[in-house]
């Protein structure tokens, strides 16, 4: 299971950790001679400019170029700056037992160590003996390792299988347990995909919990990067992302969060070349409710994302996992690289990818902007993984595009906004460019529009539960529907549905933004602008009397809506959500 810390490990698995580590492994960046530069924040765009948005709360724009690309200056402190690896470490400890022991009581008996009071009867099968034999190990991870198997008896007979051995001993806190009844249980409820791993049975003895699942020979994704020399052609590496992009958004559908994507933890079938992978180790994934927000800090210090440092974060975390294996699979190397994790977390925080070096000049630009688009630091800007499948770089690849639950949370605050917001994105969706209009129709679709070429509630909900798993109820993503009554009265055309379905921030990650919004506020203007006083905007938002001063500047001498009010009302006044689960 992955964490912010090495893994130990053994044998050829020891040397390939090495090579893979190495600073001039093609999985690197240069060398930082072991000096962590100190990171410069740039200030935030001048507030006068309409197309800037303020950025999430504790997240600040990110500073070009690194300090790390080869060729630049290292500036040394004569005291290290505060380690952003701190308080991870701390939340590691506690997960996994290595915290500090407590105070000692006054009459001198030591504390009962907290593992004596743990509860690790998990209710599986006790009966793994006769069911299956167990042989060499294959692999080793933080709380145990993976054998090879055999079936013995049932369905299973005579079938080569993959049992993860989790060892009962290293599980010293109630988290540690927990996270190992959520694995088996999201293994268990999560299925239909043809590039997740297939679970077939848990059980369990008095030392050791058995996870049994279908059996993948072709090795690492990990593995064949560095066998190809450490990247993939344009091509090749197209189709290792449309697989990783398609799992990852039926999990995601289902309210199912990885948390843990890497190149270690996708398999492949079989050795052969156009073998399919399968997605793997669910060990600190969890289930997301609608419109929550994790707080946790759990991953893999490369591909950990920003706001999991700030400790704020939701689906779009994966999805810049899912960036920087793209990112690894096009150059050979690391987005963000350092000696020390305090040195990662400060380059995902403070620093972006170098898009400069080679081999990135003979790349495609259709392949550097999916990266970058993957790779933002504001999370409301990226894609979401099923809207990456319909990207201009992967249109010549034949996949389906799945449901993506972004959808619903978009029609859902739309159908909440006031007329004047729905006016506003009204105006917006008329500008729309073809590349976006791809995605938006995929997802109208999906929904199956009745005969009169509209939706309504019944439409979202037959399309959400024609795609529901046990997993989905887990994590009660139909709740959501319960938002959307207002779509009970009335039907949704694919005109309104563009504009109910569309995010303004994620349009402003594109080159074409301010084409697109000045096109829109064109439309605004002869359709929807309209007189509006501080007052209302104040209330659009939750403001009080004294915050008014924030949406004075939005408002024209003739009581309209300003060219940069209306890119501020678009984007609204952000607000860090306190949604937070503790």
């Amino acid at each position: 299971m992955g964490q912010c810390h090495g893994k130990t490990t053994t044998g050829k698995q020891q040397q390939q950790q090495q090579y893979y580590y190495h600073p001039q492994s093609p999985l690197s960046s240069s060398a930082t001679n072991g000096v962590i530069p100190s990171v410069k924040n740039t200030p935030a765009r001048s507030s006068a400019s309409p197309w800037s948005t303020p950025y999430p709360h504790g997240l600040s724009p990110s500073p070009s170029p690194s300090p790390l690309t080869p060729g630049r200056r290292f500036f040394k402190r004569p005291f290290p700056p505060p380690s952003p690896a701190k308080h991870i470490k701390a939340s590691i400890a506690r997960r996994f037992g290595h915290a500090k022991p407590g105070p000692i009581p006054e009459n001198g008996a030591v504390l009962e160590p907290e593992l004596q009071f743990l509860d690790k009867n998990f209710g599986y099968n006790k009966n793994f003996g006769v069911t299956y034999e167990l042989g060499k190990e294959i692999g080793r991870g933080h709380f145990g390792h993976t054998c090879y198997a055999r079936g013995k008896k049932g369905v299973v007979k005579d079938h080569a299988l993959a049992v993860k051995v989790i060892s009962k001993l290293k599980m010293t806190t109630a988290i540690a347990i927990e996270d190992v009844r959520k694995e088996v249980t999201i293994l268990r409820a999560l299925s239909g995909h043809k590039h997740l791993i297939h679970f077939y049975d848990a059980c369990e003895d008095a030392d050791n919990v058995y996870i049994v699942m279908e059996l993948c020979e072709g090795g690492e994704l990990l593995d064949r990067i560095l066998s190809r020399g450490g990247r993939y052609t344009e091509a090749d590496a197209k189709s290792i992302i449309v697989q990783i992009l398609s799992v990852v958004a039926f999990c995601h559908l289902q309210g199912v969060m990885h948390r843990d994507l890497k190149p270690e933890n996708f398999l492949f079938t079989s050795k052969n070349d156009d073998s399919d992978i399968k997605l793997i180790d669910f060990g600190l994934s969890d289930f997301m409710r609608p419109e929550e927000r994790l707080d946790d800090i759990v991953g893999s210090a490369y591909y950990v994302a920003p706001e999991v440092l700030h400790r704020s974060y939701s689906l779009e975390a994966d999805v810049w996992s899912i960036g920087v294996i793209s990112y690894i699979l096009l150059c050979g190397s690391r987005p963000f690289w350092a000696r020390t994790e305090s040195g990662i977390f400060r380059e995902v925080l403070g620093t972006d990818p170098n898009f400069d070096d080679i081999p990135w000049p003979s790349v495609s630009p259709e392949a550097k902007d999916f990266v970058k688009r993957l790779l933002n630091k504001d999370y409301r800007k990226r894609m979401s993984a099923a809207q990456a499948l319909t990207h201009p770089w992967l249109s010549s690849e034949s996949h389906p595009i799945p449901l993506d639950i972004l959808i619903y949370n978009l029609v859902k605050s739309y159908l909440h906004a006031s007329p004047l917001k729905r006016a506003a994105l009204k105006a917006l969706s008329k500008a729309l460019t073809e590349n976006e209009l791809v995605y938006l129709r995929a997802q109208f679709t999906l929904l199956e529009p009745n005969k009169d070429g509209r939706v309504s509630l019944d439409n979202f909900r037959t399309a959400l539960m024609r795609n529901a798993t046990d997993a989905m109820k887990e994590s009660r993503v139909p709740d959501i529907l319960n938002s959307m009554t207002p779509l009970s009265y009335r039907k949704m055309d694919f005109q309104e549905f563009c504009a109910a379905a569309i995010s303004t921030y994620q349009l402003e990650a594109l080159e074409t933004w301010e084409q697109i919004g000045s096109a829109a506020f064109d439309y605004f203007e002869h359709e929807g602008n309209r007189l509006v006083s501080v007052e209302e905007l104040a209330q659009e938002f939750n403001l009080g009397p004294a915050a008014h001063s924030l949406v004075k500047d939005w408002i024209r001498n003739d009581g309209k809506l300003s060219l940069l009010g209306y890119t501020r009302f678009l984007h609204g006044v952000t607000i860090r959500s306190s949604n937070t689960r503790h």
